[in-house]
């Protein structure tokens, strides 16, 4: 979702604003803006489309001024366009926004009846009308922006600049993360601690209902009502470097290539690899006396948990209710105290995961959060954190953050598995030597796929529809190959469970029609092989993943077999990850899409 920075500084701003900007890119966006005071006067270059083109409108017209707000925006009222791209600005009042105004058309009508003109399609541009009305009204800014944020409603962070303030930029939060960096002589304002890492890494984290002032000399932190609250300074650990793509064509590419390494270090932090023990050092939930566990989370994340529900429950005997977060936070589940919750965010900040989350803590659940940002709002609101470890991700599609998701889940499981007393300490010392090897099998499958990939990935990209099927953990794999394609190569691809075959999707099936099957040579090994059966008896373009056993068993024609090695039935869900993660990158390559940033996507969803 939309990326904000801003800066009270001691030197030039504009530059550094675009540059924090750039690491804010991962969250997707669609136009973008940069505004500064400088000799009493605000003034601002916005541009539609990727950040260079801002930089080169900046490169033509620079704004001097040592204060300054920047933006991406992911559009949500109006269309992407220079207009009504942010900064908006009106009679001395500059906005910067993250999120919803749910009630703007209400303001809007008041506004206009009240004689204010707007310039935009956005929800933001209301709030910038107010601030000019309360101000006209007579309140000072500080207290225009309180009884602003009495009048409007929904998910935001808002960021606002003054033109007769120039030394002091204001800020607020509700829902939308937003922190404040502490420099020396300079105070900034981020959507997240990675956008501020060039110039702090002092962070205080506004929590929702927060307000900021922030001026040289520090940071004034209130409530809506203006009392004043303390939040804790901590030394965030977002990297000071920019990451780039190395040798890699784009960030999606690096990110599956470096599964086998991330893989290796979020093992090593639960698992102990010289006794092949899963370690137990967060208590805060007892798995052993549990009578169920409640999952939830959105996209990638759901799929990785739907994954660790077969595990939970397989191997843990621990029933487990998982549903995607936008329908679990309003169908009132029924909750008592003896079960858990985990939530799983890559960003730790999606809004329909952190509304669940609430209603789960508001029933008296001990809560965890299996997450890539630890110092995330998620986290934050959590009881146990555990962390995936796998490092910036910036390709809007998830590969590594999904793996280093089902590598925590597993051993989570086999931990929930020995607590309850379902395996033995030799289960447990054979299943941690499954995981202990996955990061050199997945190496040496990431090694042997190219070529193949690569060129079955050519031919795919011809189709308009795909299908994916499989049974077991192999059916959320089905689910996730088909949400990989269609993110990056906006191919039309549908993910179902191979025995649903005859109840639908089976109509679709002919010459036209691709279909992957994912088949391990499991305990559904057979039960697969009969539907693709039925698919090849109708025509389809079968597209066989297996391992080398499977690949063996079937005689079956197919458009292509991607033959992966014999793996144990706990690890194939991320070994198998990685033909699917391959077969969409190459397929959008070929159509030429923006494979990191694709089109009306975000990486971290923070309004509903």
């Amino acid at each position: 979702m939309c990326g904000i920075v801003g800066i009270v500084g001691n030197k030039p701003v504009a530059e550094r604003l675009v540059d924090a900007l750039k690491r804010l890119e991962y969250r997707g966006y669609d136009s973008a803006g940069v505004a500064t005071i400088n000799a009493g006067r605000m003034d601002r270059r916005r541009a539609e489309g990727k950040l260079f083109n801002l930089e080169k409108r900046l490169s033509e017209e620079p704004l001097p001024g040592t204060t300054g707000i920047a933006h991406t925006r992911w559009a949500t009222h109006g269309v992407p366009n220079e207009t009504n791209a942010h900064p908006h600005f009106v009679e001395g009042v500059a906005v910067v926004h993250n999120g919803i105004i749910e009630n703007f058309s209400e303001l809007k009508d008041e506004l206009i009846a009240d004689g204010a003109i707007f310039n935009t399609q956005t929800d933001t541009e209301v709030v910038a009308h107010l601030l000019a009305k309360y101000r006209r009204d007579g309140l000072d800014n500080k207290a225009a922006m309180l009884a602003m944020l009495n009048r409007v409603t929904g998910a935001y962070a808002l960021v606002v600049m003054y033109q007769d303030d120039p030394d002091t930029i204001m800020a607020a939060r509700s829902g939308p993360p937003l922190a404040v960096g502490f420099g020396k002589g300079e105070m900034f304002l981020g959507s997240d601690a990675i956008a501020l890492a060039p110039f702090t890494n002092e962070i205080a984290y506004l929590v929702d209902g927060d307000c900021a002032v922030i001026h040289h000399g520090g940071a004034e932190i209130m409530d809506f009502a203006g009392k004043p609250v303390e939040r804790p300074h901590q030394i965030s650990q977002a990297s000071a470097f920019m990451v780039d793509k190395g040798n890699y064509r784009h960030f999606m590419q690096k990110e599956i290539y470096e599964q086998p390494e991330v893989i290796a270090h979020a093992l090593s932090h639960y698992v102990d690899f010289s006794s092949y023990t899963v370690r137990e050092d967060n208590d805060a939930i007892d798995f052993a006396k549990l009578r169920g566990l409640a999952v939830s989370a959105c996209g990638t994340a759901y799929l990785s948990g739907l994954i660790g529900k077969y595990w939970f429950e397989r191997y843990a005997r621990l029933p487990v209710e998982i549903d995607v977060a936008s329908e679990f936070r309003y169908r009132e589940m029924p909750l008592s105290q003896d079960q858990a919750a985990l939530f799983i965010s890559q960003s730790g900040e999606t809004a329909d995961t952190l509304a669940s989350l609430r209603y789960c803590k508001d029933a008296g659940l001990k809560i965890g959060a299996v997450v890539n940002v630890k110092e995330s709002t998620i986290a934050r609101e959590s009881d146990a954190i555990f962390p995936i470890l796998a490092g910036p991700e910036i390709g809007v599609a998830s590969t590594k953050a999904f793996t280093c998701q089902l590598a925590v889940l597993a051993a989570l499981a086999i931990r929930a598995g020995r607590a309850r007393g379902h395996l033995s300490a030799a289960d447990e010392k054979t299943m941690v030597r499954q995981l202990a090897e996955m990061p050199r099998i997945m190496s040496s499958v990431l090694n042997s796929l190219q070529t193949k990939v690569e060129a079955l990935s050519r031919d795919l990209s011809k189709f308009k529809d795909v299908l994916y099927l499989g049974r077991g953990t192999s059916y959320p794999l089905a689910l996730e190959g088909a949400l990989k394609l269609k993110e990056i190569s906006y191919i039309h691809a549908e993910g179902y469970a191979a025995g649903e075959l005859k109840h639908g999707p089976i109509a679709l099936i002919d010459e036209n029609m691709p279909v992957i099957v994912i088949a391990p040579h499991d305990r559904f090994y057979e039960k697969t092989i009969s539907n693709m059966q039925e698919v090849a008896a109708r025509g389809g373009r079968i597209i066989f993943v297996t391992d080398v056993k499977g690949a063996a068993a079937s005689k079956l024609p197919t458009m292509e077999t991607i033959v992966l090695p014999n793996v144990p039935e706990l690890i194939s869900p991320m070994v198998f990850s990685l033909p699917i993660q391959l077969l969409a990158y190459h397929t959008a390559v070929f159509m030429g899409t923006d494979v990191d940033q694709p089109r009306n996507l975000a990486k971290s969803v923070t309004v509903e």
